[in-house]
């Protein structure tokens, strides 16, 4: 089985994930995301700079998305993140919204801003198998 040809399309068929980063004190702060993703496998989505985990991601790029859920198998990945700028944003943008296209109708707010997250671990678990991983360099 190819994994990351698996693991692209179960997540191209979610549009959400749980995205946790690092709050001030080291705590945890999680909040649902819509997303999308490359090839590659790295994630793709928007937040306001007015939100925590914006905050949060200007401190600390780490940090870790649960995918799936609903029929019991889940993606768990760790990464870190990078605001997009440019054509690099731009690049991006059209990958996210030609999944999530509803949530483009924000793309033009002046707080908006978009993050890259480029993979380090994923686990791909389920309840009738043991769960398989891949960790990139």
């Amino acid at each position: 089985m190819d994994k990351k040809k698996f693991l692209f399309e179960y997540m191209n068929k979610r549009n959400l994930a749980v995205l946790a980063t690092i709050g001030p004190n080291e705590t945890p702060e999680a909040a649902v995301m819509e997303f999308g993703q490359t090839q590659e496998l790295e994630l793709i989505f928007d937040t306001l700079k007015t939100t925590r985990k914006y905050a949060n991601l200007k401190k600390s790029p780490k940090i870790a998305f649960v995918i799936g859920w609903e029929e019991g198998d889940t993606v768990q990945y760790e990464g870190v993140a990078t605001e997009l700028k440019g054509a690099e944003l731009a690049t991006y943008k059209k990958i996210m919204f030609a999944k999530n296209p509803a949530f483009a109708k924000w793309e033009n707010l002046p707080s908006m801003t978009y993050f890259k997250v480029t993979p380090k671990w994923i686990r791909y678990s389920t309840m009738d198998q043991p769960p398989w991983e891949i960790t990139f360099s």
